[in-house]
C-alpha cells in the first residue's frame, strides 16, 4: 500500500472572535500546521472567508489557506475572480471545499435561491469556476448563468485550483464522483466514510474519471473533556446514531486512535476542529502540535 501524504489543518467554527484570528495565525504559521480553515456561514458567523483569508495570506508564507465556500447563490464570475486572485496573492495557498450551505430557512434566503435549487446550481457552477480559471474568454448558457464573451484574469497560480466537495447524501457522493477534486466529510465514522467513498469511486468510473487516491480527508472534531449536554444533544439531532461519544474523540489518545482508523480507512487530510473552543488558543494549539503533528508523513 502506498504511503499517503498525512496533513492536519485547523478548522475556525464561527463562534471565534475577530480579535483572537490574528494570535491563531500567527501560532499556526510558528508551529507549522498545514493549513488553517474558515467555513462560510453567511448569518452566523465572525469571520468571512475571503476577508479573513487574504488576511492569513499577508501574514504568512507557508500556511494554506482554506474554506468550505458557499457555491449557489453567487455570481460565478465575481467568485472565480475573487478565488483566482487569492490564489495568486497566496502564492499558490489556496484550498477549497464547495458547498451548498446551511439548510436553515434564512439561510436559504439569503442565498436568494430556493433550497430545491442548490445542487443543480452547484453542478453548474463548478464546472464554470474551472472554464474561468482557464484564461480563455468563454461563452455559456446553462439553466441559471448565462455568459457570453467573458475572461477572467489573472488565473490562478494552480493548475488546476482545486474543488473539492463535501457531503454524504446519495446525490452528493454521485456530484462528487463526477465533478470533485476531492471528498471532506464531517460527523461520520471511518468504516462509514469507506464505505461512502466506494459510491464516489463509481460514480467517477461511471462518469470517466479517476479520483486521487490522496484526495480524501474528513472534518473531525475532537474534546479534550466529556461533551456538555446541550453540545450532545445538539450532535444527537444531527445524527442519532452513532452517539456523540463516539463521533468525537475526547481526549489526545483517542484523537489520535481515531487518525489512525482514518488512515487505514485510506483518508489522509485531517481538519481538527475542537467541539467546545479553547479559553487559551496558543495552548491548545501548543497541545495539538505535541500529540498530532508528530502523526505527518
Amino acid at each position: 500500500m502506498a504511503v499517503v501524504k498525512i496533513r492536519f489543518g485547523l478548522t475556525l467554527g464561527p463562534e471565534v472572535a475577530a480579535e483572537s484570528y490574528a494570535g491563531i495565525i500567527d501560532d499556526l504559521e510558528r508551529l507549522k500546521f498545514d493549513s488553517v480553515w474558515i467555513p462560510e456561514v453567511w448569518l452566523q458567523s465572525t469571520l468571512d472567508p475571503i476577508v479573513a483569508l487574504t488576511f492569513a495570506a499577508a501574514r504568512t508564507t507557508r500556511l494554506k489557506l482554506g474554506s468550505h465556500l458557499i457555491i449557489p447563490g453567487k455570481n460565478p464570475v465575481l467568485l472565480a475572480r475573487q478565488l483566482a486572485q487569492l490564489d495568486r496573492l497566496s502564492n499558490g495557498r489556496l484550498l477549497v471545499v464547495g458547498v451548498l450551505g446551511l439548510p436553515g430557512e434564512a439561510d436559504t434566503g439569503a442565498q436568494v435561491l430556493a433550497r430545491s435549487e442548490r445542487s443543480a446550481a452547484l453542478a453548474e457552477v463548478v464546472p464554470l469556476l474551472r472554464r474561468l480559471w482557464s484564461g480563455e474568454t468563454i461563452d455559456h448558457a446553462g439553466a441559471r448563468y448565462y455568459l457570453s464573451g467573458v475572461r477572467v484574469t489573472p488565473t490562478p497560480v494552480q493548475e488546476p485550483l482545486e474543488i473539492w466537495l463535501a457531503g454524504q447524501a446519495p446525490g452528493a457522493l454521485r456530484r462528487c464522483g463526477e465533478l470533485g477534486d476531492g471528498w471532506m466529510p464531517g460527523l461520520v465514522l471511518p468504516a462509514e466514510a469507506a464505505e461512502l467513498r466506494v459510491q464516489i469511486e463509481q460514480a467517477a468510473t461511471d462518469a470517466g474519471r479517476t479520483m486521487d487516491p490522496e484526495h480524501y480527508g474528513v472534518n473531525l472534531y475532537y474534546a479534550n473533556e466529556p461533551l456538555p449536554d446541550a453540545i450532545a444533544q445538539r450532535l444527537a439531532a444531527r445524527r442519532a446514531t452513532p452517539s456523540a461519544d463516539d463521533l468525537v474523540p475526547i481526549g489526545m489518545d483517542a484523537l489520535r486512535a481515531r487518525v489512525d482508523e482514518w488512515v487505514d480507512a485510506g483518508f489522509s487530510k485531517f481538519l481538527v476542529r475542537p467541539m467546545v473552543p479553547p479559553s487559551d488558543w496558543t495552548s491548545e494549539l501548543d497541545m495539538l502540535a505535541r500529540e498530532i503533528l508528530p502523526l505527518t508523513t
